[in-house]
Parts: structure tokens; sequence; C-alpha cells
């Protein structure tokens, strides 16, 4: 069942997939509808599960699932699973590759391979107040306080010194 990502309770569930690259006005369009179609249909041995989206930076896919109705199941991660596979071969994107980092330079949001990110760490290129997205928040909650945080206040804290 698919609701207003923002009516979704604060434990709700999270997935957080970054792309390697921003979407176009059309494709966010595109997925917005199938992300509609999906959700809508999503369902875990045959409850329906009441979940949402939001698209953020043109570049991120959040899902949120309310587990206290009706948890995710190895069933329904799956097929979550296989459709964003299908909008990476789609729209020829990454998205599940958890070994690069989103950070914001400027009002722009950068996106480097963690050895890469590691090396402008070296270089001082980037900084403990770097805004990073810490895409391994679990909930909602932790995505609205903890998603986007400078470097010192995430897992990206240990490659800057």
């Amino acid at each position: 069942m698919l609701v207003d990502f923002e009516s979704l309770p604060d434990e709700s569930r999270v997935w957080i997939y970054q792309a390697n690259r921003s979407f176009t006005e059309e494709e966010l369009n595109e997925i917005s509808q199938k992300l509609d179609t999906f959700i809508t249909q999503w369902t875990a041995h045959g409850a329906d599960l009441q979940a949402g989206y939001t698209i953020e930076y043109k570049r991120f896919i959040i899902i949120a699932l309310d587990q206290n109705r009706n948890a995710a199941t190895g069933c329904s991660i799956d097929a979550s699973v296989h459709f964003i596979q299908q909008l990476e071969q789609e729209y020829v994107v990454d998205l599940m590759d958890k070994m690069n980092v989103s950070y914001k330079q400027g009002e722009f949001v950068a996106y480097k391979s963690l050895i890469d990110f590691k090396q402008m760490a070296k270089d001082k290129a980037v900084s403990k107040n770097t805004i990073v997205f810490n895409n391994l928040v679990t909930n909602k909650a932790e995505f609205k306080e903890n998603w986007e945080v400078p470097a010192s206040e995430s897992w990206h804290s240990r490659f800057i010194k």
C-alpha cells in the first residue's frame, strides 16, 4: 500500500539507494511512476506493505516501510532488490554499490569511489566539516537526523584526520 513518505512513523525501516549520477527530469517522472506501481503491489506473504518513498537531490531513492503494520520478509526484500536492479539496467545507473561516497560540494552532490574519497581526505580536499550522506541509517528518524551530516559525525570520520 503506497502512502506518503512523510506520513510514515519515525521507526519505519529505510533503504537508501544512491545513484552514480543525477537523474533527468524525465527519468525522475518515469522512476516515480514505477515506484508508485511497485509499492502499491508490494506484499509480504500476501499482506500489503505500507510503504512510501522519496527521491532526494535527483539521485537518492529512499524507500520506507512501516514494519509496525506488516514487516518485510526475505521474499519482499528480494522483490525490492530485484526492482532496484531493473531500474539500474533500464537507466544504465549504479544504485546498489555501497563502496561509493556521496558528499556535498557547495550546492552540488559529488560522487566518488571510497578509494578516491580516502585519497581526498588524505589530500585535505575534504574535511571533518564536509557534508556526507550516511546511507547506513536504518529508520526514518535516523534518516531525518543522521543522513546528511558532517563527516566527523559519520562512519566517514575514520578517513579524516
